[in-house]
Protein backbone atom coordinates (compact mmCIF):
# COMPACT_ATOMS: atom_id res chain seq x y z
CA UNK A 1 0.00 0.00 0.00
CA UNK A 2 3.03 2.48 0.91
CA UNK A 3 4.03 1.68 -2.98
CA UNK A 4 0.39 3.01 -4.38
CA UNK A 5 0.60 5.92 -1.89
CA UNK A 6 3.86 6.83 -2.71
CA UNK A 7 3.02 6.53 -6.46
CA UNK A 8 -0.64 8.69 -6.10
CA UNK A 9 1.44 11.53 -4.41
CA UNK A 10 4.19 11.78 -6.80
CA UNK A 11 6.93 10.80 -4.66
CA UNK A 12 9.60 8.86 -6.48
CA UNK A 13 12.13 8.89 -3.98
CA UNK A 14 12.24 6.67 -0.25
CA UNK A 15 12.78 9.83 1.80
CA UNK A 16 9.22 10.12 2.99
CA UNK A 17 8.45 6.81 3.32
CA UNK A 18 8.43 7.48 7.34
CA UNK A 19 5.94 9.87 6.90
CA UNK A 20 3.82 8.24 4.51
CA UNK A 21 3.82 5.20 6.61
CA UNK A 22 2.95 7.13 10.04
CA UNK A 23 -0.19 8.68 7.42
CA UNK A 24 -1.41 4.83 6.64
CA UNK A 25 -1.00 3.88 10.43
CA UNK A 26 -2.84 6.85 11.73
CA UNK A 27 -5.61 6.39 8.74
CA UNK A 28 -5.70 2.74 9.70
CA UNK A 29 -6.27 3.74 13.69
CA UNK A 30 -8.71 6.33 12.87
CA UNK A 31 -11.21 3.89 10.68
CA UNK A 32 -10.35 0.66 12.90
CA UNK A 33 -11.87 3.24 16.02
CA UNK A 34 -15.15 4.66 14.32
CA UNK A 35 -16.21 1.00 12.54
CA UNK A 36 -15.72 -0.53 15.71
CA UNK A 37 -13.54 -3.30 13.95
CA UNK A 38 -10.03 -4.77 14.55
CA UNK A 39 -8.70 -5.20 10.73
CA UNK A 40 -9.32 -3.27 7.69
CA UNK A 41 -11.26 -5.23 5.56
CA UNK A 42 -9.75 -5.24 1.63
CA UNK A 43 -12.89 -3.40 0.25
CA UNK A 44 -12.01 -0.34 2.04
CA UNK A 45 -8.47 0.19 0.32
CA UNK A 46 -8.93 2.20 -1.94
CA UNK A 47 -10.54 4.37 1.08
CA UNK A 48 -7.74 3.74 2.67
CA UNK A 49 -5.32 5.33 0.22
CA UNK A 50 -7.39 8.07 -0.39
CA UNK A 51 -8.02 9.51 3.01
CA UNK A 52 -3.55 9.04 3.60
CA UNK A 53 -3.65 11.57 0.59
CA UNK A 54 -5.82 14.15 2.11
CA UNK A 55 -4.49 13.57 5.68
CA UNK A 56 -1.13 13.78 4.05
CA UNK A 57 -2.09 17.16 2.64
CA UNK A 58 -4.13 18.22 5.60
CA UNK A 59 -0.85 17.78 7.80
CA UNK A 60 0.96 20.07 5.13
CA UNK A 61 3.67 17.20 5.90
CA UNK A 62 4.93 17.99 1.95
CA UNK A 63 6.28 21.25 3.17
CA UNK A 64 9.48 21.28 4.27
CA UNK A 65 9.22 24.37 6.16
CA UNK A 66 6.74 24.38 8.59
CA UNK A 67 3.09 25.73 8.69
CA UNK A 68 3.40 29.68 8.80
CA UNK A 69 0.84 31.88 10.01
CA UNK A 70 0.32 34.94 9.39
CA UNK A 71 -0.55 37.15 12.70
CA UNK A 72 -1.56 40.50 10.95
CA UNK A 73 -1.08 43.00 8.60
CA UNK A 74 -0.84 46.93 9.09
CA UNK A 75 -1.54 49.54 6.19
CA UNK A 76 -1.51 52.86 7.53
CA UNK A 77 -3.86 53.38 10.33
CA UNK A 78 -5.94 49.57 8.91
CA UNK A 79 -4.82 46.52 10.84
CA UNK A 80 -6.25 42.84 9.64
CA UNK A 81 -5.27 39.72 10.96
CA UNK A 82 -5.43 36.33 8.99
CA UNK A 83 -5.28 33.13 11.05
CA UNK A 84 -4.11 30.31 8.28
CA UNK A 85 -4.00 27.75 10.68
CA UNK A 86 -7.55 26.41 12.69
CA UNK A 87 -7.70 24.25 15.19
CA UNK A 88 -9.37 20.73 14.43
CA UNK A 89 -10.32 17.55 14.86
CA UNK A 90 -7.96 16.02 11.93
CA UNK A 91 -9.81 12.81 12.74
CA UNK A 92 -13.19 14.57 12.45
CA UNK A 93 -11.97 16.45 9.36
CA UNK A 94 -11.34 13.17 7.90
CA UNK A 95 -14.00 11.01 8.59
CA UNK A 96 -16.69 13.61 7.51
CA UNK A 97 -16.23 13.19 3.68
CA UNK A 98 -15.80 9.02 3.79
CA UNK A 99 -18.61 8.35 6.60
CA UNK A 100 -20.90 6.74 3.79
CA UNK A 101 -17.88 4.55 2.59
CA UNK A 102 -17.01 3.61 6.31
CA UNK A 103 -20.91 3.08 7.33
CA UNK A 104 -20.95 -0.39 5.62
CA UNK A 105 -18.40 -1.91 8.17
CA UNK A 106 -19.33 0.40 11.07
CA UNK A 107 -20.42 -1.91 13.65
CA UNK A 108 -22.68 -1.05 16.95
CA UNK A 109 -20.53 -0.98 20.33
CA UNK A 110 -22.22 -1.85 23.68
Amino acid sequence: MLDKLKLLLGIKDDSKDAILEFTLDRVEEIIKNYCNITEIPEELNTTVLSMAMELYRLENFSNEEGKKEVKSIQVGDTTTTFETSKDMNIAEELLKNYKAQLALYRKVKW
